[in-house]
């Protein structure tokens, strides 16, 4: 059997999240989803939007499987899939199928099929694409009952962060290989917890991944996941449904959030229900809000759109590259742009590469060659080389959003 991964129209929907990374790179609730391509036991092939390849091809040259045109079926997956051990249960359970069939997400998203080999034409990325929408649109084919849900919006992301979290860290768990120091708490590999270290474990376990080190006078309370290489500075609080990529650095308050690879939140102030991308970095007294004053239901504002989230806790969406200088004040359910620079209260969404300053009264645009600059300057902090595609993304990301750097009745101060 082939698998294609593919990204649809929905993800960007996705944005800021999804800027920087293919949709099947997005740390839910201790995984993502390509975490889960291993245990399909099959080649996977992932289609992603076309200024990502060239980064797909780097990181993730095993990603470029042709399709085995011996093979009768294709099992096709949406990149948006909640990376949950329930989704990889009811995706193994669909892949038993050799009928053709889609599941669908919603009225108008299709969460995975099972298309035959013979329908898909692989000439290229795109024409495979649209191989896969023509068989999508064919009235004739039967729809599978069984449910499998995808990440629709941003906020949905800290949403199944906090639904799916106590089923992925006891997937984890069983299938990884970790030491009980403590009641709960787990580690992998060479782990330091100093001294005056205080857990709780009653509401889920604590797992601690390789090469990571705890600072003392922490408080843990699980259920977490804190990944490799990440350090924990001295007197910080982490609580609730916090997961962590690698190389980490977190200080303060942090709760039910998700913080992406090589970010830095280290310093006082608190992080609460959010988003962090990667290469971020929060300035000291830095601080979101996650709950209205009228303790209702958070709407957010997506390309001019009002949409509710349902959720009473929702804080800030943050793009990667983003930074905060210190005390910088965020307001409940505000999406920021990559490579913008955040200064003072930020009460509205931020488009990306802006200096965001708006409560003294100027939002500047940040053109790329500083983006670029810094993440020389970033990578090399952390012995990451920086590559020729790593430069083009910026510039990319820079021309993908340049109309959306004019606010709402409020011309940028160029």
């Amino acid at each position: 059997m082939n698998v294609i991964v593919f990204e649809d129209a929905g993800v960007e929907q996705l944005y800021p999240i999804i800027s920087a990374r293919p949709a099947y790179s997005v740390l839910c609730a201790t995984y993502r989803l390509i975490d889960w391509f291993p245990e399909l036991e099959h080649p996977v092939r992932a289609i992603v939007r076309p200024y990502l390849r060239a980064i797909q091809s780097l990181d993730q040259p095993n990603l470029t499987q042709p399709l085995d045109t011996s093979q009768p079926n294709t099992l096709v997956l949406n990149a948006r899939l909640v990376p949950s051990a329930g989704t990889l249960a009811a995706v193994k359970q669909f892949a038993k199928t050799t009928q053709p069939r889609i599941v669908q997400f919603g009225e108008q998203s299709v969460a995975a099929a099972m298309i035959p080999t013979s329908e898909l034409n692989d000439q290229s990325d795109d024409e495979l694409v649209s191989s896969i929408y023509q068989y999508f649109s064919k009235s004739d084919v039967e729809v599978d009952p069984i449910e499998i849900r995808l990440l629709d919006y941003p906020h949905d992301v800290v949403r199944e962060n906090l639904e799916t979290f106590s089923e992925n860290v006891e997937h984890r768990l069983a299938a990884g290989s970790y030491k009980e120091i403590a009641e709960g708490v787990f580690v992998s590999g060479n782990v330091t917890v100093s001294d005056f270290v205080v857990t709780n474990t009653t509401k889920g376990p604590i797992i601690i991944e390789d090469g990571s080190v705890i600072g003392p006078f922490c408080f843990l309370r699980g259920p977490i996941h804190i990944g490799r290489h990440c350090r924990i500075n001295e007197h910080s609080a982490i609580k609730d449904e916090v997961s962590t990529g690698h190389t980490v650095k977190i200080g303060g308050e942090v709760e039910s959030s998700i913080i992406e690879d090589y970010s830095n939140k280290q310093h006082h102030g608190f992080l609460g229900h959010s988003y962090l991308g990667s290469w971020i970095n929060l300035g000291a007294g830095t601080c979101n809000s996650d709950l209205k004053n009228t303790y209702g239901n958070v709407n957010m504002v997506y390309d001019g759109e009002r949409v509710s989230t349902g959720m009473q806790f929702i804080g800030c969406i943050m793009g990667d590259y983003a930074k905060t200088a210190i005390n910088t004040s965020i307001f409940t359910g505000k999406l920021i742009g990559p490579g913008s620079m955040l200064y003072g209260f930020v009460t509205t969404n931020v488009p990306a590469f802006v200096n965001y300053a708006r409560s003294f009264g100027q939002i500047t645009e940040s053109p790329p060659g500083i983006l670029e600059l810094t993440q020389k300057r970033m990578f090399a902090r952390r012995n990451v080389p920086q590559r020729p595609a790593d430069i083009q993304l910026i510039h990319n990301l820079y021309e993908l959003t340049r109309d959306q750097r004019q606010m709402s009745e409020e011309p940028l101060n160029l």
